[in-house]
């Protein structure tokens, strides 16, 4: 599996209609999945990408990956409040998203995916 790129229109039709519904909007994905808000400048972000890349393989199937540039998509990153990158939009099927820093290492960002997507 590969890691996709969403725009704004890419993550309303994927992940969430987040303008109809800014403060109770809900997942539209039928698998958990994880979006990357990220810069392509950011030293954290660019250590967190490889890592990333082989969860995509792990858990393909089973999870989704999604990455945000926020400097692409500067209204993504104003609604969902990015203020530190790399940040994690962790998404399960039911339940309520998280937000998370995204620095960390691979052990514990699958500890994260497996506790807060797959409990």
């Amino acid at each position: 599996m590969k890691i996709i790129n969403l725009t704004k229109e890419s993550f309303v039709e994927k992940v969430a209609d987040y303008q109809s519904y800014p403060d109770n909007w809900e997942f539209k994905g039928d698998k958990p999945c994880l979006v990357d808000f990220h810069a392509p400048w950011c030293g954290y972000c660019k250590s967190l990408s490889p890592i990333l890349d082989q969860l995509a393989e792990e858990y393909k199937d089973k999870l989704d990956i999604y990455k945000v540039d926020v400097d692409q998509e500067e209204e993504l990153e104003s609604a969902f409040k990015i203020r530190t990158i790399p940040n994690l939009l962790l998404c399960p099927v039911n339940g309520k998203p998280i937000m998370k820093l995204g620095t960390m290492n691979k052990v514990q960002l699958k500890e994260l995916i497996e506790a807060t997507l797959f409990s």
